[in-house]
């Protein structure tokens, strides 16, 4: 199923598709506030911080998945339903709308995408204020997407390819806003995920990404992390669209960096 849809092939599948509003930034404001002012028609805010993410904590991080009934119950408030096709957007080139791609993705639902260059791209008429969906139907069955525990990240860095797709800044440790330690996992290669976006907030050809992946060393393994596993589900929309699968560390760094007995790489 492709990841991307246009803004003109979401318009030729309504009404027929669920829409989910996933504005959020690290820090703030908060994203319900950018869509009352204005967003799709039909489409329904999805709440990053509690619908998309457990509660945070030192072990786990900043956004650990969320127990699988939890998110199913919020799939269906947002009318996720069998069979109906599901797109999401935000207005950062999908850097969080793609969070709910991937835990749909992972929960099973087969027909889930992204509006390339997201909000920006519609180019049409905007609601505003609140919508509520009718409940949907559907049933997730976590599993369906790879990803990596704490335990394993050190030997898969060791001997496959972890992006780090956090900024390069972040990635070298000169910089470190909100993790307890700055710098990486020993291992791991800088691949910020906003390198996979053109000057649009489009995600770029297929063809450049499998280019910039390939001198980043991505092969038949890879995995990749960020600061919580929000903008690593982005950059792991981009690896499909150059074909390739990849696995998510849900606790990334802000999980890996809270452990004072693992260590850290600067560079």
């Amino acid at each position: 199923m492709p990841v991307l849809i246009t803004a003109e092939e979401l318009r030729a599948l309504l009404p027929d598709v669920t829409l989910l509003d996933v504005r959020w930034a690290l820090g703030g404001p908060p994203g319900i506030d950018a869509y009352r002012a204005g967003h799709l028609p039909g489409a329904v805010f999805v709440d990053l911080d509690t619908e998309l993410a457990a509660p945070p904590s030192a072990t786990a991080g900043r956004h650990p998945l969320p127990d699988p009934a939890d998110l199913q119950a919020a799939a269906r408030r947002w009318g996720v339903r069998e069979g109906r096709p599901v797109v999401a957007y935000d207005d950062t080139g999908n850097l969080s709308a793609a969070r709910a791609w991937w835990l749909l993705r992972w929960g099973g639902v087969a027909d889930v995408r992204l509006l390339d260059g997201g909000l920006g791209a519609w180019g049409g008429e905007l609601a505003t204020g609140d919508e509520h969906a009718t409940p949907g139907d559907i049933t997730l069955r976590p599993g369906r997407m790879p990803t990596l525990e704490l335990d394993d990240v050190a030997a898969f860095a060791r001997d496959a390819t972890l992006l780090d797709a956090r900024a390069a800044e972040r990635f070298r440790g000169s910089v470190e806003p909100i993790d307890p330690r700055a710098g990486h996992i020993p291992g791991a290669v800088s691949a910020p995920t906003t390198e996979n976006l053109d000057a649009e907030g489009r995600f770029l050809p297929a063809e450049d990404l499998r280019t910039r992946f390939v001198a980043l060393g991505v092969g038949e393994h890879t995995g990749v992390y960020c600061g919580s596993g929000v903008t690593a589900a982005h950059e792991i929309a981009a690896l499909e669209i150059a074909g390739y699968r990849a696995a998510l560390y849900p606790g990334s760094f802000s999980q890996w960096s809270n452990r004072p007995d693992l260590p850290v790489a600067m560079s």
